[in-house]
């Protein structure tokens, strides 16, 4: 597949629901994360992103309007030494922890699965950024087959040594719908341009106004490991 234009992708897609991007600066200095999520109902859109340690929460915006907390509030991204970990969903934790027991990405996601919200049984995204031994990168999706909230399909895809100003892009939704159509294909190979501010506006310019609510974006430097953070909430 031809390296795409991020921000076609993102426009292009009235309802990409939660989405993740990773990969490398175009000066090949820095691995370039970045993770939003959107909302159709009261409750999904009631969320703003904030920091916790190295990495961010959600949390409820008017904490009086939360009716269920289950599947919205969670750490998205959270570090274990080299590994920085990125997902749509509580996840995070279950990575994080078996991780730190020694397990691989791939077997701590061996025992989740997509999220149980039937009739749309959301697909789980993760991503992890490995700085052990220079910078790579994978991400993960479990999703149902074909609609079948029975069966769990377990796809990993992993990228070594990233080209500069080139990324991946994962996101839970085809579009809008009911049920919602699930995301089909392998991460979509993207552009990654301009500096952390750029890139943020990028992002957050071209998801769907009605339907945006938070962004999250930081480029490590690959160096020495510092990084900078952004983090946009439409809820001010």
């Amino acid at each position: 597949m031809e390296v795409q234009l991020l921000e076609k992708e993102l426009s292009g897609c009235d309802y990409p629901g939660r989405g993740i991007v990773l990969g490398r600066s175009s000066d090949g200095k820095y691995a370039v994360s970045a993770y939003f999520i959107m909302g159709r109902s009261e409750n999904s859109r009631n969320r703003v992103f904030v920091e916790d340690g190295e990495g961010i929460r959600t949390q409820a915006f008017d904490p009086s309007k939360l009716t269920d907390p289950s599947l919205i509030i969670y750490a998205p991204v959270r570090v274990l030494g080299d590994t920085t970990i990125v997902t749509n969903g509580d996840q995070t934790d279950t990575i994080y922890d078996l991780m730190k027991e020694g397990k691989t990405f791939e077997q701590a996601l061996r025992t989740r699965k997509f999220e149980p919200d039937e009739p749309n049984f959301t697909p789980r995204i993760s991503g992890i950024m490995n700085f052990a031994d220079g910078y790579d990168y994978s991400l993960s999706i479990l999703k149902s087959n074909r609609g079948d909230g029975a069966e769990c399909n377990r796809y990993t895809f992993s990228y070594d040594n990233p080209k500069n100003g080139e990324g991946h892009f994962i996101h839970t939704y085809m579009g809008d719908g009911n049920p919602l159509p699930s995301f089909e294909g392998e991460p979509t190979p993207v552009k990654i341009e301009g500096n952390i501010d750029e890139f943020t506006n990028l992002i957050w310019n071209n998801l769907n106004e009605a339907n945006k609510v938070s962004l999250f974006v930081r480029f490590v430097k690959i160096d020495d490991g510092s990084y900078e953070t952004r983090i946009i909430n439409k809820n001010k």
